[in-house]
């Protein structure tokens, strides 16, 4: 298994898909939180992450997508998924390490981000008048979205052997998860189950983790959706093989 996770993570940081996409991902989030007038923390006037954290789950929708799309479509396409199957490894031993090397790639792209905390603290009046329990909350937060959006992402790509499929179906399944469920909570059909339907969606659970409190049941969901994901991507991938 750390075999198959040491080469997906190595193939992908020695290209420079890696590079383009984080280094992408960091430009478009300092871009929203410092310079667009409508997202600037600088127009805004408080010191304070909320709006950075509102904005990258919309990021991650492109993000994570681009980072998984070949995780399972590229071997497939290439013909080496064959030889990645008769090795002494168990499939879910794969795909457990694709899942982790993707995840790693992900953790890569927010920790450069930590620096926006490091100056909203200066910039704050008296300086360090921030609230890091809910950073620090809210970055638990990005990352069990993550996690949760990578699992989608392993899911798409084992799919079809097209990694432009893989990135479109991957999108779309995060974008419903994320918000889906709550547009679909206001359909006047489903009013009398609005609140249980909300709680089906991630934006439900991933906002009661950025207010800084860390719940088991938000902790519950989160590790409940990555591993049914995964299950579906062991479903998919033994049936193939």
């Amino acid at each position: 298994m750390y075999a198959v996770f040491k080469r997906e993570l190595f193939s992908f940081l020695s290209s420079m898909v890696a590079y383009i996409t984080i280094g992408i991902f960091l430009l478009v989030s300092g871009l929203l939180f410092w310079v667009f007038p409508d997202t600037s923390v600088l127009e805004y006037g408080y010191a304070e992450l909320n709006g950075f954290f509102s904005l990258v789950p919309y990021l991650f929708m492109f993000l994570i997508p681009a980072i998984t799309m070949r995780a399972f479509a590229e071997e497939r396409r290439e013909g080496t998924y064959e030889l990645l199957v008769t090795r002494p490894i168990q499939l879910w031993q794969i795909i457990a390490a694709k899942y982790l090397s993707s995840l790693v790639l992900v953790l890569l792209a927010l920790i450069p981000t930590i620096i926006y905390y490091y100056s909203i603290s200066k910039l704050g009046f008296p300086e360090g008048n921030i609230d890091s329990g809910s950073v620090i909350g809210s970055y638990i937060g990005l990352f069990l979205l993550g996690a949760a959006f990578t699992a989608i992402g392993i899911f798409s790509s084992s799919l079809t052997k097209n990694q432009v499929i893989a990135f479109v179906i991957c999108a779309a399944l995060c974008a419903f998860a994320f918000l889906g469920f709550d547009y679909t909570s206001q359909v006047s059909l489903f009013k009398a189950i609005e609140s249980p339907m909300m709680n089906l969606g991630i934006n439900q659970h991933y906002t009661a983790i950025s207010r800084g409190v860390l719940d088991t049941r938000d902790l519950i969901y989160f590790i409940t959706f990555s591993a049914l994901f995964l299950f579906l991507t062991k479903l998919m991938m033994g049936g193939k093989r």
